[in-house]
């Protein structure tokens, strides 16, 4: 069955964002409890790419797919998941980048949301914070998309954030969306 591709981000409003986040029904991979069948072969790459068996997967529409089997186990593992088999896959650093961002509003009125590589889109909220964290490469932004997946944000992005909140010159620097206060600074 052919996936549809992804909506073009910066075509939609953020109401028709949050309609088509509603709207998405993804695998209940949390209920899924299926005895582990080994090593997927498969890894996804600090920069977002996916690869198999040591080549990159080519068909978007593959990783797309892939990506709605995906769950982060208790111990931290990542799995691809599905209701007979589950195989263990390697996660680099977060399994999505967020690519694109769109911003509606200003100040406590603002709202934000992101398209990540998968396609996928995900608005900043209560639900899916924006955090700045400590890596062994210094401090990198993320996005929480799903039960423990997160969404590093790209480097284009991340300025954009940094733009819209310096000229907002919000103490601490940062951000609101849809009701909550992000810190961009690693101030919290």
């Amino acid at each position: 069955m052919p996936m549809d591709p992804p909506p073009d981000l910066s075509s939609l409003s953020l109401t028709d964002v949050a309609r088509l986040v509603a709207e998405k029904r993804l695998p209940p991979v949390e209920q899924w409890n299926p005895d582990h069948c080994g090593d997927s072969e498969m890894r996804i790459a600090r920069d977002g790419t996916w690869y198999h068996q040591g080549s990159p997967i080519g068909r978007e529409a593959m990783v797309r797919l892939f990506s709605t089997i995906l769950r982060r186990e208790n111990d931290g593992s990542y799995v691809l998941v599905t209701p007979v088999e589950k195989l263990s896959i390697e996660v680099e650093d977060a399994p999505f980048i967020a690519v694109e961002l769109k911003s509606e509003g200003k100040g406590r009125d603002r709202a934000l949301a992101f398209r990540l590589n998968s396609g996928d889109l995900v608005s900043a909220d209560p639900d899916h914070p924006l955090s700045i964290r400590e890596t062994p490469d210094g401090p990198h932004p993320y996005l929480h998309v799903r039960g423990g997946l997160d969404a590093l944000v790209n480097r284009s992005v991340y300025y954009e954030l940094m733009n819209l909140a310096l000229d907002e010159g919000s103490d601490p620097i940062g951000l609101w969306s849809n009701g909550a206060f992000f810190a961009l600074d690693g101030s919290a």
